[in-house]
């Protein structure tokens, strides 16, 4: 069996706690002694999955092509949550209204690349693996290449973590970097301590699928033992409200106050593919992030952690500007991007697209999402992103202290390609 089908198996998450119990005494007392220091910087991915309409979003009341546009979607003046001169958030959003106004949240306007692709696999594939060429894109993803050029974590933990159902993301895959997954905390507690165990084979020092098992499994035997001290769940959390994004967004909290050292976390929520009778519908999900991402927010400012993790969401496309005949939007091009956390530079990054000059009734994109993800890497992770994009990506304003706070700065920011 290769270790790349190995890895997209899906058999380095959950299904290796099943191994966990039967690692050695001496692995797991190097992994607590390996234990990182509690000042790592944390990344949490969240991906809109279906394609957010982001003129409903970031509301361009004051355009005044908006209303002809949308005849029956557009929202009116009185009832947007103002941000800036002709420009609101959606009224279901009062959760980011006040992160924004508690300057916790950058709005990068216009993003998308080059020769956008419509199809909800195609772009999906473009934004995980970073890679909008016509070139065939592998199975690895823009997080995990850049995870892949560290060295493995000394504990055994996973780099990255996906919380959700199904298989790990593209976007999290390396080729030697640790991803797993897990819906919610107690399903990835030890199993039945009598149960029958394999006994792994004492650790080497190689690459080679061995050592990627036995690196797996360590990191389910850390992870379980971590999550077994942590403080019972005592089912609702009255500052979560009741979704199935905050649930998730909770249990990565948990996670983060439970000391696991992950670096990167990555979950999604669906449901944006709004062809059809679009307005309840967007604005209920749009009401769940928001107030789901408040909520994580508090969670972990009341642990003194918020300061170490950072948010960004995305979708893999926009929607069109004008409304279809069945009261909905179908597949556009460019859209919004939210970053949140004490560590952006609060407002508006980028020009806000104009509704009068589109192209070919789509919005024209402004800025190149690996413009973003340079940021990302370079200011926050402490990655070179050049490395990992194959490219230089010019810098944008979105986070505090981003002048020169890592070394690998002087790498990542040599202007805009030509």
């Amino acid at each position: 069996m290769q270790r790349r089908t190995f890895l997209t198996s899906g058999l380095c998450g959950s299904a290796l706690v099943s191994l966990a119990p039967s690692v050695p005494a001496f692995l797991a007392t190097a992994a607590r002694a390996a234990l990182p220091k509690q000042d790592g910087r944390i990344l949490v991915v969240l991906e809109l999955n279906g394609g957010n309409d982001g003129i409903n979003t970031v509301v361009p009341f004051g355009d005044e092509a908006y209303a002809r546009h949308r005849p029956t979607l557009h929202i009116p003046a009185d009832q947007v949550l103002k941000i800036a001169d002709g420009l609101a958030l959606n009224p279901a959003m009062r959760g980011m209204a006040r992160l924004w106004e508690d300057g916790a949240l950058a709005i990068v306007q216009g993003v998308g690349y080059p020769n956008p692709n419509r199809s909800h696999f195609e772009s999906m594939s473009i934004w995980h693996t970073g890679n909008p060429g016509p070139a065939p894109r592998a199975s690895i993803g823009w997080i995990g290449r850049g995870l892949d050029g560290g060295r493995p974590p000394a504990d055994g933990r996973a780099s990255a973590m996906y919380i959700g159902n199904g298989s790990v993301p593209v976007a999290i895959r390396g080729r030697r970097s640790v991803a797993s997954s897990l819906d919610t905390i107690e399903s990835f507690r030890l199993m039945n301590a009598a149960a029958v165990r394999p006994t792994p084979q004492t650790p080497g020092g190689g690459d080679d699928l061995a050592e990627f098992v036995r690196r797996s499994t360590l990191e389910a035997y850390t992870t379980a033992d971590r999550l077994a001290a942590l403080a019972p769940d005592g089912g609702k959390d009255p500052s979560y409200p009741e979704s199935a994004l905050a649930s998730r967004l909770r249990v990565i909290a948990r996670l983060i106050r439970g000391g696991l050292r992950t670096r990167v976390y990555y979950t999604s929520q669906p449901g944006y593919d709004t062809h059809v009778c679009q307005l309840v519908t967007h604005n209920a999900l749009l009401g769940e992030l928001s107030e789901a991402l408040l909520a994580f927010k508090r969670d972990l400012a009341s642990a003194g952690l918020a300061d170490r993790v950072l948010v960004m969401t995305f979708s893999e496309f926009g929607r069109r500007v004008a409304e279809n005949g069945g009261r909905g939007t179908d597949h556009g091009t460019a859209g919004p991007l939210f970053l949140c956390g004490p560590s952006v530079r609060p407002g508006l990054v980028g020009a806000t697209p104009s509704l009068l000059d589109l192209d070919d009734g789509d919005l024209k994109w402004s800025i190149d999402f690996r413009r973003v993800y340079a940021i990302l890497l370079d200011q926050w992770l402490g990655i070179p992103s050049s490395e990992v994009l194959g490219g230089v990506f010019g810098p944008l304003p979105l986070l505090h202290g981003g002048e020169e706070p890592i070394e690998v700065l002087k790498v990542g920011f040599r202007g805009p390609p030509d």
